[in-house]
């Protein structure tokens, strides 16, 4: 190496003879570099990971095991395009190797702690001229050929005789901008063969190629360059979001879980002695699906949060590279940068179609029914919880590994027949019941009267307008129900923190941040949240509505119901809290009795 610079500063077309102090500059690095040259064992193949044996140099100045690179580059024979494993220079044909270091005793050899996935994008260099202890660079010269520190590189700020330099940010690897054949600076590239040339390489070996000079085509590749980390950008905030939405449907999964299992237990202590195994089956297989789901995310949730680390670190190396103003180095790297990212994890959803609630839902009906019964429907659900996969992983870049269940259905049920497949049964909560208002037909019915009713004091009961909740939470999955009314009303949701006391906004169904309506009446429909309503277009009027729930699709829809389903209005929005149906009474609604795959 020593030989090789010293040829290089007394070249006569280096321009160094009319730089005296350049010239003198150099010469301290030459005498330097043979002082502080690395020892045998202190180096180590990139390929094998282990110290050199037998080790050869290729043209970029890298050295390998002469085995290792043999190989290495066996592999691309068939192309007949070679490069550097680690800096990504190409050659063709396959160049010579060249012994270079002494082996190493294998006693010696020394296994890296870690290595960077693109060594070849920086290594840590030191400045050339410090005595003693040798500060970091932070600029090299590219007329010197040397590091600078920031107290070294001042005079090439200072000094008129350096004003002709250029200086870069430190990127090491300086002797990768010297051309190995011709030792001159490289300045040109070679579009024909993609690599990086000095001017006397145009003479002989690149003759008649089309030629352009290094910062034009940074520019023309910086181009790419940008289009692949805009790429990755996307992709690093689509896989956020996915990231940020798994996690949370995983907390409702778990707490649709925990309700469950609360719910089925509050069930089983009703019933009679004789049922008491049943309620064993079922803790057990709430527990299991529960346990499955929470294993299952956690490795999709690591999967995802290892990708978007790795996103966010080759977006850095990107504004690495894009930042640096030494155009040899971005060329050099970038073959290796501008390939866009391969997606690492599937996209993960939760099947619409899995519901904890089926299981509460079963143990409720055992109840009512005796053993019997209980036998059928255990089997029944038991089955169709194992089959149901919990998670829905869909394919990402044509992966045809990973298919879809044909059954399963994404979109937005349309038909009715669609919407009953979620159709759950409803009831009224007479704790909730407004005092104006009367229960009938298994609280099925409420209807409005002029009298009062003599209900008994109850935090939940609303005392300032005529209101009424049901009682089943609604949470985790898809839920359909519909109503029929007379009179004014309004039709929602509401978490079960809603204000129940107090004739304002904060109790008002569709007036505050904890509950969504659609307010009905004979003149037509408007749209009400956080006390922002939105008039809706005339609509067919019809004299039942239907609302569609999809609770880990963030939706809550309504429906004008009659020979077609009609949507009057949908809300977006990720709730946080099991749901309540809410209806404000004008006269009288009536819950309709839904019956799954029913046609009318």
């Amino acid at each position: 190496m020593a030989a090789h610079d010293r040829a290089c500063f007394s070249g006569s077309g280096s321009g160094f003879a009319e730089e005296p102090v350049a010239g003198l500059v150099l010469l301290s690095i030459v005498n330097m570099a043979e002082s502080s040259f690395p020892s045998p064992e202190d180096l180590y193949c990139s390929l094998c990971m282990e110290a050199l044996r037998d080790p050869v140099t290729i043209p970029c100045g890298d050295a390998y095991c002469l085995e290792c690179i043999k190989v290495y580059w066996d592999q691309f024979d068939h192309m007949g395009l070679y490069n550097c494993p680690q800096c990504r220079a190409t050659f063709t044909p396959r160049p010579a190797l060249r012994r270079s270091l002494p082996d190493v005793d294998p006693e010696r050899r020394r296994r890296p702690a870690d290595l960077a996935p693109f060594p070849h994008m920086h290594r840590e260099s030191f400045c050339d001229f410090c005595v003693g202890r040798r500060n970091k660079a932070v600029k090299s010269c590219l007329v010197c050929l040397a590091y600078y520190c920031e107290t070294h590189v001042k005079p090439h700020y200072e000094s008129t005789t350096f004003k002709r330099h250029k200086l870069v940010d430190e990127t090491g690897h300086l002797d990768r901008k010297i051309c190995p054949q011709h030792e001159k600076g490289l300045e040109l590239f070679c579009r024909s063969d993609q690599m990086c040339i000095c001017v006397l390489c145009t003479v002989r070996e690149h003759r008649s190629h089309n030629i352009t000079s290094a910062e034009e085509e940074r520019i023309e590749k910086q181009k790419v360059l940008v289009v692949t980390q805009s790429q990755v950008q996307h992709i690093i905030q689509e896989r956020t979001k996915e990231l940020q939405e798994l996690k949370h449907n995983v907390d409702v999964l778990k707490s649709s879980a925990q309700r469950a299992q609360a719910e089925s237990d509050k069930t089983f202590h009703e019933m009679l002695q004789a049922v008491e195994r049943w309620k064993a089956e079922i803790h057990q297989l709430i527990m299991a699906n529960m346990q499955s789901a929470a294993s299952q995310a956690e490795g999709y949730v690591e999967r995802l949060e290892q990708e978007v680390l790795e996103l966010q670190r080759r977006d850095a190396e990107l504004r690495q590279i894009l930042e640096t103003e030494d155009h040899i180095h971005f060329l050099q790297n970038f073959p290796a940068l501008c390939v866009p990212p391969e997606a690492m994890v599937p996209k993960v959803l939760i099947n619409p179609q899995f519901s904890f609630g089926e299981m509460s839902k079963t143990a409720a009906e055992m109840k009512e029914h005796l053993d019997n019964i209980c036998k059928k429907e255990l089997s029944q659900i038991s089955k169709t919880v194992g089959e149901t996969p919990i998670y829905i992983l869909l394919p990402r870049n044509g992966d045809k590994q990973l298919k879809v269940p044909s059954t399963v259905d994404f979109q937005e049920p349309k038909t009715r027949t669609d919407f009953l497949r979620y159709s759950c049964q409803l009831s009224f909560d007479p704790n909730t019941v407004y005092k104006e208002l009367v229960l009938s037909n298994g609280n099925q019915k409420v209807v409005r009267k002029k009298t009062v009713q003599f209900y008994p004091d109850h935090p939940d009961r609303f005392d300032g307008f005529s209101q009424v909740l049901c009682r089943q939470p609604l949470h985790g999955f898809r839920f359909y129900w519909e109503a029929e009314w007379s009179g004014e009303f309004s039709i929602g949701v509401a978490y079960r923190s809603i204000s129940r006391k107090g004739k304002n906004a904060h109790s008002l169904l569709g007036y505050n941040d904890k509950s969504w309506s659609l307010l009905c009446s004979d003149s037509g429909y408007s749209a009400w949240h956080n006390r922002v309503d939105r008039d809706l277009p005339d609509a067919h009027r019809a004299s039942r509505i239907g609302v569609y729930l999809d609770y880990a699709g963030s939706t809550v829809a309504f429906y004008s119901v009659s020979d077609a389903m009609v949507l009057i209005h949908r809300f977006k929005v990720q709730f946080n809290e099991p749901l309540y149906a809410g209806f404000g009474v004008g006269s009288s609604v009536t819950l309709c009795q839904l019956k799954q795959n029913a046609t009318s």
